[in-house]
Order: C-alpha cells, then sequence, then structure tokens
C-alpha cells in the first residue's frame, strides 16, 4: 500500500460506512457517501448529529470504528493526518499573532520545506485568492473578523490539497459578514477546482453554497440531494425542519389520494404533500407560506401570541385552538390575543407520518 502524501488528482472520494463511537455511544452511523472532484458537499444538521464526527475522520483527527475512507483505489483512512494532506479551516481562526499575513499563510508549505521561491509564488497566488494582497504584512490583530477568515482559507488552500474541510467557519462573523464570506467562499471553490465539504447548522449557507447537501440526525443520514431537491421535497420530518419548515402541525387523517393527504384538528382542515393512509401526521409548513386573513382550501385558526416588526412584514407567533405553536408573516401590524385566520395551498404543505418525527 502506498504510503506517500496524497496529490490533488483524485477523481472520487469514497466514503463506505464510515462509524464512529464514543465510550458506547454512536456519533456516526454507517455513513455512505461518493464525492466527485469539484463538487463543494455541506454536511447539514444540529448541534451533536455527527456532521463535525465526520469532517474529523476525514481528516484524520479521529479513527474509525469501522468503514473505510478511499481516494479513487487508495485507502487513506489508514494515513496519518500530514499524510493526508488536507486543508482544514475551523470556526476558530487559529491564526500566529505574531505573524505576518503572509507568513501565516506559509507557515504550512514552511514546515514542508517547501523551496523558498516555491513558497513565495504560492503564498502571492493565495493572497490575490483571497484577495488580501494588500494586507499581506499585517499582523491578525490589525484585520477584521471577514479578513482573519479569509487568512484561515488562503492557509488551507496554499498547500494545494486534495480535499478543503470547513467546520462551521463562519459562525463567528456577523450577519453582514456571513453573507460576504458565503459569496467568497463559493469563488474561492470555483476558482480552486477542488472538492470543499462544509459542515454547518445553517440551512441558508448550505442551500447557497453547496451543490449537494447531506442532512444528519442523530448520526445517521437523513437524505442526501440538491439543494433544490431538499428544499422543494425532504424525505421526512427532520430534514423539512432544516429546510425552513418551522411549522409542525399534529393532525388526524381524515382521507386523502393521489400522493395528497388531508388532516384535521380543532380550527384546521390542512391538505398536503405526502401519502399517509391514517392515523396522525404532520403537516410540515413554513412560515411565509402561510397567508393571514385570506380563505383557501386549508386554514388554520390561531390567537396571536407575540409579534415582530422584520421591515417589510411582522413576523407573528401564535398558538392554535389546540395550543401547537405556528410562526407566520404578515403584510400588516398584528396584535397579541388577536385571532387570525391563516391559509396556505396545499403544494405548499408536506406531510409525514408521526412516527417519522
Amino acid at each position: 500500500m502506498a504510503t506517500g502524501p496524497i496529490d490533488g488528482n483524485f477523481e472520487i472520494l469514497k466514503l463506505d460506512g464510515v462509524t464512529r463511537r464514543f465510550a458506547g455511544i454512536t456519533a456516526l452511523d454507517g455513513l455512505d457517501l461518493t464525492i466527485k472532484r469539484g463538487e463543494f458537499i455541506a454536511l447539514l444538521g444540529p448541534s451533536g448529529c455527527g456532521k463535525s464526527t465526520a469532517l474529523n475522520c476525514l481528516a484524520g483527527l479521529l479513527p474509525l470504528t469501522d468503514g473505510g475512507i478511499w481516494l479513487d483505489d487508495r485507502r487513506i483512512d489508514v494515513l496519518r493526518p500530514e499524510q493526508r494532506g488536507f486543508g482544514m479551516v475551523f470556526q476558530s481562526y487559529a491564526l500566529f499573532p505574531h505573524m505576518t499575513v503572509r507568513k501565516n499563510i506559509g507557515f504550512g508549505l514552511m514546515m514542508r520545506k517547501v523551496a523558498k521561491a516555491d513558497i513565495d509564488k504560492r503564498v502571492a497566488e493565495a493572497l490575490r485568492m483571497v484577495r488580501l494582497e494588500a494586507h499581506a504584512d499585517k499582523l491578525p490583530g490589525q484585520l477584521s473578523g471577514g479578513q482573519q477568515q479569509r487568512v484561515a482559507i488562503a492557509r488551507a488552500i496554499v498547500v494545494q490539497p486534495p480535499l478543503v474541510l470547513m467546520d462551521e467557519p463562519l459562525s463567528n462573523l456577523d450577519a453582514k459578514l456571513r453573507l460576504e464570506m458565503r459569496v467568497e467562499i463559493r469563488r474561492i471553490h470555483k476558482e480552486l477546482g477542488r472538492s470543499t465539504i462544509y459542515v454547518t447548522h445553517d440551512q441558508d449557507e448550505a442551500l447557497s453554497l453547496a451543490d449537494r447537501i447531506v442532512v444528519l440526525h442523530d448520526g445517521k443520514v437523513q437524505q442526501v440531494g440538491s439543494p433544490e431537491d431538499l428544499y422543494a421535497r425532504p424525505a421526512n420530518h427532520e430534514v423539512a425542519r432544516f429546510m425552513g419548515y418551522q411549522n409542525s402541525l399534529t393532525l388526524d387523517v381524515v382521507g386523502g389520494g393521489d400522493g395528497e393527504t388531508r388532516l384535521a384538528g380543532p380550527g384546521m382542515v390542512v391538505q398536503g404533500i405526502g401519502q399517509v393512509p391514517s392515523g396522525r401526521a404532520i403537516a410540515s409548513i413554513r412560515p411565509e407560506d402561510l397567508v393571514a386573513g385570506a380563505e383557501g382550501v386549508n386554514t388554520i385558526d390561531v390567537r396571536v401570541t407575540g409579534a415582530e416588526y422584520a421591515g417589510r412584514e411582522f413576523v407573528g407567533t401564535a398558538v392554535t385552538q389546540d395550543n401547537q405553536p405556528v410562526i407566520f408573516r404578515s403584510p400588516r401590524r398584528i396584535s397579541t390575543d388577536e385571532l387570525v385566520r391563516l391559509s396556505v395551498p396545499t403544494d405548499r404543505v408536506r406531510v409525514f407520518a408521526e412516527a417519522q418525527r
């Protein structure tokens, strides 16, 4: 078996039944995933779902309990982290405060004993890619948070890694910087032409950045697909929740057919996409799809419990007649204790069996 460093010219990265247990607890359970060169993959899920565990297993920071990881026909989970040569970007920038931006970026190359002329050339290219040429001789403390994260990204890509791993790199930035850095990360990924695996709990980040999203819950894969597939056709309630379906109403099945189910509860009649033959089911609905004051096929009577002004609209919280919470949006001002009838189109409701919750 070859044990030398990996170059960047792989075609397929394959995770085959990757499993990691800690003291008898399964943090990652049989992850199967095939990634093509150049793909941007987002691992999405709540804290403790196994996404960072998967990333650390890929990086070689955690040994596998079971399964294997392959780059083309080469097994790499048996290699040390430095032999894999992957680029890693963490939540914290982990920059050396006493080193200039230029020296921070070139540190990994220096440790690899790359010739100085090559270091200078590759650092200059990395600085250009992250648009920090004018800040090359500054210390990290003289940079903004977004600029420091760009330095961390440059340090990861300057070693020309076969794979870039990012563990919630934008979580320490404010909302404006997060939006700016999302654009920059996608641009850098395309320019670099290598694969990126990106861990996040933010569905907006996953939707805007990824070619494919892997939704994890309790260490298990719930669904893998394009952002469009997961947004429009979530496979279960957990995926729906992470795709923005914040409302989950548990109701009685009262009819249906042709791939739809009709549900009812106190003050509610809701029909949606998804076949559940009988019993109880969950109607998953996005807040923005609920229309206040309108009459339609699907109606939900609620009592407002609170409202926040959000610029062009109000975000309302409410409860149904059987005290199930509802979040909705309204173009007009709404008041606490106001009774509101909400309506939602059938094709904007996803129905799942209660056991899938």
